[in-house]
């Protein structure tokens, strides 16, 4: 009896350890299952592949996974582009498509569906399939192979790329139109913030008079570095004697609480995709070229770096295309490609190289309907008449969610936008015809600046500063893409305003510009040219394009004299530029604060006599260990908070991200005034002196808890946060699994206001220096790598040159893995 009891005990024991037996092999089993999914999803490198082509392409791939892509054809070529493009980054790719189309939800579920509510009413799909019909023949021909290779190149597979996994969904075919939404979503992601500018402008209006709002938007800087003005000094470290309205010295400000230290005043709208589903605080972008006189071989030199947000995939792929040319040569053009399109979009073909930089002219428009009380449909026209908007019904599809009816109000200008009781017509260039085309591809074969430049200024691209230079040593810049024509009253009355318009007098633009009436400048005097998103012509010129938040003119001052200090510049001498962190822009703010930390301010208070140790003995650069260069700047933000964060409340309430600074993209030049005169010290304070440091206790504050200030390096606040979007579904006790889809943690230098534009999630997307006919001699760097699987060892091949500014090679190395894509004959 004892004996036999003791069976049923044995057996209660053994269960748990059955029961959690079994639970491992499932999980074991899972993750085997996962990671043979993951395996099954990458690409192949080697071998043959059977493909409908004119003749064999081959694409042969070095250590990074850089592609060179050879085909007799430039047809063949673009099918291979779109194969190579599918098997690497299709996810990222449907993104770019379905962000455009206003097409997320369908793929992403009800999360994304507000990104949906703004991209629909657009209808950018519909205008994309009419532009993709308007193209040439031949241009329309090489979409239609890039589609094949696209669809193919998925197709070839052994399994469907990890995230449609995660989501339940099937990849959906690449569409030929699909090609030209991934250009709209470009658009978004380097216009649409102007909707926001005007928005802010509007909410500014409301709460400011006209005196004030005057003093509030200025139209210059002193730190403004057009073309036309070169100068070897940079820009004053004392804030010019500035018109400041005698009444200005006694209105008193009323101190809001500051944000966290760092946290920003335009915060990033969550989205899957960097085009177009983020909003930056941070400007970006440099482009420059120094001519063949002033390189230190004797040709020209052109640099890049285009600053957009970070995430994995990386938003450009690296390749190079070779084919022959009409007279039998042969063309190599090497750069960044957009997953999406056939084209190289910045970078060399031999005899030109080029890069671009976001022009913030008038682009956007809002239209402020004076609508019907009786009917809000019926809006006011010029001319005093009224005109019936029509409502169109588009539907949101939603994974895993029923479908939405989207009602769109869509009026002669464009779909309304209701923001509080303002409802307001969006008027983009990009609705128009002349948004998209494929003429960038007229690059390939340009030989010279001349031709270049006649090239660029047909492009239907969102409008760039273009900068150029070729194998003769010749440089020039325009600007590349639609320029709206704006009658003289109108320029002159509205073109840098930035405010909405009213509907019974609103005249927009009349067509667009001919290529021989865009700004153009070759070889100018000094030798060399800069763009850092500024103002680059003088304000006559500039009325005629419109500024619709153009950048404050620090980085292209210091970019400026960077070049100008370089008798004769080599590769690496260009991207010493491009990683310039000396923090120039707040030397006025360091004197500030030291100037009142004098003795008795210091007395009985350690916190502000460490902090002055640390702020005078900084070096002035914004580099990983820099611990003035993140002290001074939380004392800047501090005096932005007391002058006009209760101000930034009361316009959040208009929408999201409306505020000052949204308003005003040089508002360093109106802080500048205001502490010139020592205005606007909140209630309280007894003076001048006593704001100061107040703000400088309130710096010291915002620290993190515990951090000592000796501690408070501006690396460890400027951390890399790049990863894969799906990031942001993970929760936090699944660390490893965040490491394993994003880059290292590393501390980054830079920050805004400098050439080196650095935030943890924003920055240089690329950085290359090269000259043209001199590629072997050029250097490249990108944050991220050619695989958009995790599993590939190109997921973040090249991340530790561009986080050191390493110099890496421009032109792919030696092939370590060689596909050949035979020609079937089928096409």
């Amino acid at each position: 009896m004892i004996r036999s009891s003791l069976f049923p005990q044995k057996r209660r024991r053994a269960w748990p350890l059955i029961v959690l037996s079994i639970l491992v092999i499932v999980v074991a089993a899972a993750v085997l299952a996962a990671w043979l999914t993951l395996r099954a999803s990458l690409p192949q490198l080697d071998g043959a592949h059977a493909a409908p082509l004119f003749a064999t392409v081959t694409i042969a791939r070095d250590a990074l996974g850089v592609p060179t892509v050879q085909g007799r054809t430039r047809d063949d070529v673009a099918y291979a582009s779109g194969f190579i493009h599918a098997q690497d980054r299709f996810f990222q790719m449907d993104l770019l498509r379905r962000v455009a189309a206003g097409e997320m939800a369908a793929l992403i579920g009800p999360a994304a569906l507000p990104l949906d509510r703004r991209g629909r009413p657009l209808r950018f799909r519909e205008h994309a399939q009419a532009a993709l019909a308007a193209l040439p023949a031949n241009e329309r021909q090489v979409i239609e192979r890039y589609t094949a290779g696209v669809n193919d190149g998925l197709r070839s597979l052994r399994a469907r790329p990890f995230e449609y996994w995660v989501l339940r969904a099937q990849p959906a075919p690449w569409r030929a139109e699909d090609t030209l939404l991934a250009v709209y979503a470009m658009y978004f992601d380097l216009q649409y913030e102007q909707v926001t500018r005007a928005l802010s402008r509007a909410a500014l209006r409301e709460r400011a008079p006209a005196g004030l709002l005057a003093f509030l938007l200025p139209a210059t800087s002193r730190w403004d570095a057009p073309l036309d003005a070169p100068s070897a000094s940079a820009a004053s470290s004392a804030a010019p004697p500035a018109i400041v309205p005698p009444w200005l010295h006694t209105m008193r400000s009323s101190a809001a609480d500051a944000e966290p230290e760092g946290s920003g005043l335009l915060s990033s709208v969550s989205g899957f995709v960097d085009a177009g589903g983020t909003v930056n605080s941070t400007v970006g972008s440099n482009g420059f070229a120094v001519d063949g006189a002033h390189g230190a071989q004797g040709g020209a030199l052109v640099a890049s770096d285009m600053h957009l947000g970070l995430s994995l995939p990386n938003i450009w792929y690296r390749l190079s295309l070779v084919y022959p040319a009409p007279d039998g040569r042969e063309r190599r053009i090497t750069g960044v490609s957009l997953p999406g399109t056939p084209l190289v979009v910045a970078g060399s073909n031999g005899h030109i190289a080029w890069a671009f930089t976001n022009s913030y002219g008038r682009f956007v428009d809002l239209v402020e309907l004076q609508r019907d009380p009786a009917d809000p449909l019926r809006y006011r026209v010029p001319g005093g008449g009224w005109e019936k908007a029509q409502v169109i019904h588009e539907r949101l599809d939603v994974n895993g969610g029923a479908t939405v009816d989207l009602p769109v109000v869509q009026t002669r200008w464009g779909p309304q936008l209701v923001v509080g009781p303002h409802a307001y017509a969006l008027h983009w260039v990009a609705q128009d015809p002349q948004a998209v085309n494929m003429n960038l591809m007229r690059l390939e074969g340009a030989t010279n600046v001349a031709d270049a430049l006649h090239a660029a200024q047909t492009f239907g691209v969102p409008t760039q500063n273009f900068t150029v230079a070729d194998a003769q040593g010749h440089i020039g810049w325009t600007l590349a893409g639609p320029l709206p024509r704006f009658l003289d009253a109108d320029v002159n009355a509205a073109s840098l305003t930035g405010f909405p318009f009213g509907s019974s007098t609103y005249a927009g633009w009349q067509g667009y510009l001919p290529p021989e009436a865009y700004p153009v400048r070759v070889d100018p005097p000094a030798g060399r040219i800069w763009t850092a998103n500024n103002r680059t012509l003088p304000l006559d010129e500039a009325a005629r394009i419109g500024d619709a938040g153009t950048d404050l003119g620090a980085r292209a001052t210091q970019i400026r004299d960077d070049l100008l200090a370089l008798p004769h510049a080599s590769e690496r001498d260009m991207l010493a530029v491009q990683t310039d962190d000396r923090a120039l822009w707040i030397e006025y703010w360091r004197r500030i604060a030291l100037d009142s930390l004098d003795a008795r301010a210091l007395s009985g208070h350690p916190e502000r006599a460490e902090f002055r140790r640390l702020v005078q003995t900084w070096d002035g650069r914004a580099d990983a260990d820099a611990v003035g260069y993140r002290l001074v700047r939380a004392f800047y933000y501090s005096l932005y908070d007391a002058w006009f964060g209760a101000l930034d409340k009361q316009m959040s309430e208009v929408a999201p991200l409306v505020s000052y600074r949204a308003a005003n993209t040089r508002c360093e030049a109106t802080m500048e005034t205001l502490a010139g005169h020592h205005a606007w010290i909140p209630e309280g304070l007894a003076d001048w002196r006593a704001f100061v440091l107040d703000r400088i206790d309130r710096a010291i504050a915002q620290l993190p808890k515990g951090t000592k200030l000796e501690d408070a390096r501006w690396g460890e606040r400027n951390r890399s946060a790049i990863a894969h979007p799906f990031v942001r579904m993970l929760p936090a006790w699944l660390p490893w699994v965040r490491e394993w889809l994003g880059t290292p943690r590393d501390p980054l230098p830079g920050d805004t206001n400098m050439p080196r534009v650095q935030s943890p999630a924003f920055g240089a997307s690329e950085r290359f220096a090269v000259s043209p006919g001199r590629e072997k001699d050029g250097i490249f760097e990108m944050p991220g790598g050619q695989s958009g699987n995790p599993m590939s060892p190109y997921f973040i091949a090249g991340h530790e040159a561009w986080v050191h500014g390493d110099a890496a090679p421009f032109v792919p190395g030696a092939a370590v893995h060689t596909l050949t894509l035979t020609a079937s004959g089928a096409r």
